[in-house]
């Protein structure tokens, strides 16, 4: 079995781990917005 279907077969039995993975890589893309845009700078 590939790594893959073992990972699809792991989110069918258990599919409230989808909801809490989905909500995990939105917190985590926030957050590496927020680190990227309170460093950064536009112009001179």
């Amino acid at each position: 079995m590939s790594a893959k279907d073992s990972m699809k077969d792991y989110l069918a039995q258990h599919p409230r781990m989808i909801g809490a993975l989905f909500t995990l890589f939105v917190l985590l893309s926030q957050a590496g917005s927020a680190a990227a845009g309170g460093m950064s700078q536009v112009g001179p």
